[in-house]
């Protein structure tokens, strides 16, 4: 019975064809799945991810088009990370998103990757991380998370050299997306805020039994805590991180477009899925029953500052009700809505899901 990683994040966003336009055009993702929010059937719910939008890979939206904008703070994310392999691909992103018009801090040297980071339309805040190098430059394989980490001095001020970040780019346009900066690895980590570092330490470690890789603090601010839990030896794709932010001055999160509504971790099936459950509500914390989303069923629960953390299981999958070859071009519903189709097309505005110069 073991967390095997992320499987999707979920995020908020005012325009449904302004977030196909970003994920599809700008960054290259797939749109693997056009249908609605199961709990509210008027408003689109999309999936991003690799061909087939493998757990790991998914990134998905709630279209809120009333809704206000959201904010990250204690009980939400901070941001969400996408793997590239390297630093040249690093760089190729820095120069294609400024191209763009898309506004870039960095590439900044995090110790154990490097990355940039950016806004989507809607003020999500992303980065693109690189592989490594890894966890194991400051300390051994068998003793990670162990001892605490000081973010080192001479990064700390590197980063800071806003003059030397500004100008490291690809020196030549990026109109197309190469092979080496294609983002089909999916995601890096997802990065939320707690107030209690060691009660969150206590949900992902001692309940959920993910590893504690990295005691850190957070180098743009050392005084603040900044822990990473994994898989295994944390590779790309199993990672969540949480800052520790005061609750006497910091914020709470206020969710909207822009903000994270949750994001799920992958279990294997349906019957290690209801083990979780039941270890859950054993160690306390309030579960919603098993919800069939059609593409993986999922449970609910909440981190101890309130984000809803979801668990789901890795199949049926994207392909269940559609052709790999034909995900995202086609409006799919669930057996139990199909009813009333004519009535939730007639609510929503059409989508053109056709990439966007994206290669």
């Amino acid at each position: 019975m073991t967390i095997l990683g992320l499987h999707h994040i979920t995020l908020a966003a005012a325009n449904a064809q302004r977030t196909v336009d970003f994920y599809t055009g700008v960054l290259g993702l797939r749109l693997v799945k056009k249908t609605v929010n199961f709990d509210d059937p008027g408003s689109y719910h999309l999936y991003f991810g690799n061909e087939t939008g493998a757990p790991g890979t998914a990134i998905t939206f709630f279209e809120w088009p009333n809704a206000p904008r959201g904010s990250y703070g204690i009980g939400g994310t901070h941001h969400f990370a996408l793997t590239v392999n390297d630093y040249d691909g690093l760089l190729k992103w820095k120069r294609r998103l400024t191209d763009a018009g898309v506004p870039v801090t960095g590439p900044l040297d995090r110790a154990y990757f490097k990355s940039i980071y950016f806004r989507d339309p809607d003020g999500a805040v992303l980065e693109i991380a690189t592989r490594g190098p890894g966890w194991t430059i400051d300390e051994t394989p068998d003793a990670l998370g162990t001892e605490y980490r000081e973010p080192p001095e001479d990064l700390r001020l590197a980063n800071r050299d806003q003059v030397t970040i500004n100008a490291l780019t690809w020196a030549e346009p990026v109109p197309v997306i190469t092979p080496d900066m294609a983002l089909v690895d999916g995601m890096h980590h997802i990065s939320a805020i707690s107030s209690n570092i060691e009660r969150t330490n206590e949900f992902f470690s001692g309940v959920l039994g993910m590893r504690l890789l990295k005691r850190t603090g957070n180098f743009d601010d050392p005084t603040t805590p900044h822990w990473y839990w994994g898989v295994g030896e944390g590779d790309p794709g199993t990672l969540i991180t949480y800052f520790e932010h005061d609750p006497k001055y910091g914020k709470r999160a206020r969710l909207g477009t822009g903000q994270t509504h949750h994001f799920a971790l992958a279990v294997e099936n349906a019957e290690v899925q209801l083990e979780w459950r039941a270890k859950l509500i054993a160690a306390g914390y309030g579960v919603s029953p098993v919800r069939d989303r059609t593409y993986f069923k999922s449970i609910y629960t909440n981190d101890p500052d309130g984000h809803i953390v979801e668990i789901a299981t890795l199949d049926p999958g994207f392909a269940v009700d559609e052709p790999v070859a034909e995900l995202g071009t086609h409006l799919m519903l669930p057996p139990w809505l199909e009813q009333s189709r004519a009535v939730i097309e007639g609510a929503l505005t059409p989508i053109n899901a056709t990439p966007i110069n994206a290669g």
